[in-house]
């Protein structure tokens, strides 16, 4: 996306241009809130930049909106919270039109349980036990982690000040274990506290993230911590 966003631009702007984003998303995982900046010396009206750069762009990118920001104003430094959602399609039978926005689980799952789980994410803690290894940093602040059902999709919703590389990913893929009782809600307890990647579950497949919204203002403002995010 980045390398696609960075041609349109340099060719509306006449220029060469630098993008910053507010996240980064590995690859199959999708973002309907991705924030971007950069700067340009062009003379072009915000307008003209957004028709330019979406005329411009292949058919599964867009931008929705663009703004002159402040002089100090960065995507990714400047943000204050963001939010994932992870979709998962809880039925017997998959829906192929949404392959590669949800992941598919045929069984039934505990719901309950998954919901009590994902309780004791919130707060500032050490999240080593969802996150790949080498992280500089590991202590975030998750301010909300719930789970929606509309019919046979489960949306799992999750707010914090910034993510660890993975581990939205991490979390979705424990939670499943809890639902279909492979792991209990004590154990889940433990692996959060021991700090051991080993002891919670696998990844959920990537195609079920999306970074749905970036939050700017209201909150303390934090620096090198992002060097690590995101998915």
């Amino acid at each position: 996306m980045q390398g696609e966003l960075e041609r349109a631009l340099a060719t509306i702007c006449g220029e060469q241009v630098r993008l910053v984003g507010a996240g980064r998303t590995d690859a199959g995982v999708h973002a309907t809130g991705q924030v971007i900046s950069f700067r340009s010396a062009t003379e072009l009206d915000t307008a003209g930049i957004r028709r330019g750069v979406n005329a411009l762009l292949p058919e599964d990118i867009a931008t929705r909106d663009v703004e002159e920001a402040d002089e100090g104003f960065h995507a990714r430094f400047s943000a204050t919270g963001r939010t994932y959602e992870y979709r998962i399609r809880c039925a017997p039978q998959r829906e192929p039109l949404e392959r590669h926005r949800e992941h598919w689980v045929p069984q039934a799952l505990d719901l309950g349980a998954m919901e009590r789980a994902a309780a004791r994410l919130v707060g500032r803690m050490d999240f080593s036990s969802f996150a790949m290894a080498g992280m500089r940093t590991t202590q975030r602040t998750v301010r909300r982690a719930e789970l929606h059902r509309e019919g046979t999709l489960l949306r799992f919703e999750i707010e914090a000040d910034a993510f660890l590389r993975g581990m939205v990913r991490a979390i979705v893929g424990t939670l499943l274990w809890i639902g279909r009782g492979t792991m209990s809600e004590e154990r889940f307890a433990a692996a959060i506290a021991s700090g051991d990647r080993a002891g919670t579950g696998p990844s959920a497949p990537a195609q079920g993230l999306c970074l749905i919204r970036v939050a700017y203002g209201e909150a303390s403002g934090r620096s090198e911590q992002n060097a690590d995010d995101e998915e």
